[in-house]
């Protein structure tokens, strides 16, 4: 009978008796890993180890990263068979694991994260339909002689309007007649601690203010406005103070202003007011002429930095701008207000709550293409849901 036995184990598939010592490894390795913590920790911290114990470790770290593997493997095969409804959602998993025999651990993102809706979203304006289709929640134009609106879609609500601020920033600076000539340094106080932005504008250069306000409406340098609000007479409490009265003086009785730069949320406006603030910036030519500029070159006392403009619109000469400033920061989208002429019609266009990086030009040139048809002749005033009530 034992001859038997032995006869049926040699006949046995050699890939069976591989499966089966396998196993037998397998399981051998598995019981090494019960091990109470306590005797864990107390061999960890033995004084004295053979060169015996350390090959052992070796060995035993060694399978731990095979087993890890094939651990990793099996889960994304897992995780692959399941529906891409749960990709969207951000999560995060903390991953542990064994290396030259110590223990670590991590915490990895797993899944992506989507941004935040703006405030505009938030509060529905993108369902606000319109006939131009456009992207973005806020649009508002109007012709700049008689102020008489040609299009409006949610003129009336009231948002986070980024870095549109700077131009209320230009005008208090020139209103405080400060010599442009002056030099302004920058400090750690211009560092943005709120969005935690970066700037090519380093810690000590120096511009003169004219160059200083030159970039800010330019090319948007948050430094350079927050050091413009820091050299006021009184110094940036001042300068908001005089944000805000002159916000009043232009009859812009939905604005508020915390900053210089645009990059709070508590910066807020609507359309309607911001027609008022852009017609009133247009009224100062340094305002136009550097708002408008394509490119600019600064030394800063270390080095020479080029700036560009952040309106694509600009290099494009089929466009008439005579004002125009740009904005984002998350709450508020993407932001374009501008002074153009189309058809031969000087205008004032409002963009707010864009989405997408290229939308708010992609937009303006739907209005554009829809005034040179003629369609503010045939509809002079297209208005939104809102355009009756006291706005959002």
């Amino acid at each position: 009978m034992k001859f038997d036995k032995l006869l049926s184990f040699k006949l046995m598939p050699t890939s069976v008796v591989s499966t089966a010592l396998s196993v037998a490894v397998s399981v051998a390795i598995s019981a090494t890993f019960v091990v109470p913590e306590g005797a864990f920790a107390a061999s960890q911290t033995a004084t004295a180890k053979t060169a015996k114990a350390k090959k052992a470790t070796k060995k035993v770290a060694k399978a731990s990263a095979s087993e890890a593997k094939a651990a990793r493997k099996g889960a994304a095969r897992t995780v692959a068979a399941k529906d891409d409804d749960a990709r969207p959602v951000a999560k995060k998993h903390r991953v542990s694991y064994t290396m030259n025999g110590r223990h670590h651990t991590a915490v990895r993102r797993v899944a992506f994260e989507p941004r935040q809706p703006t405030v505009g979203q938030a509060f529905g304006l993108h369902e606000t339909p319109d006939t131009l289709m456009l992207r973005s929640g806020v649009a508002y134009v109007v012709d700049q002689n008689s102020l008489e609106p040609l299009f409006d879609k949610n003129s009336r609500a009231v948002v986070p309007i980024a870095s549109i601020s700077k131009l209320m920033t230009a005008m208090v600076v020139l209103d405080s007649k400060e010599p442009l000539t002056e030099q302004i340094e920058v400090t750690d106080e211009d560092r943005d601690y709120e969005k935690n932005t970066g700037s090519r504008l380093s810690v000590g250069s120096v511009l003169s203010r004219e160059d200083m306000l030159h970039i800010a409406l330019m090319a948007s340098e948050n430094r350079a406005a927050a050091a413009l609000s820091r050299y006021y007479p009184g110094g940036r409490p001042a300068f908001i103070a005089a944000m805000n009265a002159k916000a009043k003086q232009l009859g812009m009785t939905d604005t508020h202003f915390e900053n210089s730069t645009g990059l709070t949320s508590h910066n807020v406006s609507s359309a309607r007011d911001l027609v008022k603030m852009v017609n009133a910036a247009y009224q100062y030519p340094m305002i136009r002429q550097f708002s408008t500029d394509h490119s600019y070159d600064v030394y800063t006392g270390k080095r020479n930095l080029a700036y560009n403009s952040t309106n694509a619109l600009i290099r494009n000469p089929s466009w008439d701008i005579g004002l125009q400033k740009t904005g984002f920061i998350n709450e508020a989208g993407e932001c374009l207000v501008m002074q153009t002429t189309i058809h031969n019609r000087p205008v004032i266009m409002v963009l707010l709550d864009s989405s997408g990086k290229y939308s708010r030009f992609a937009d303006a040139t739907r209005v554009r293409t829809w005034l040179d048809n003629g369609g503010a002749d045939q509809q002079p005033r297209i208005t939104s849901a809102d355009a009756g009530g006291a706005g959002t």
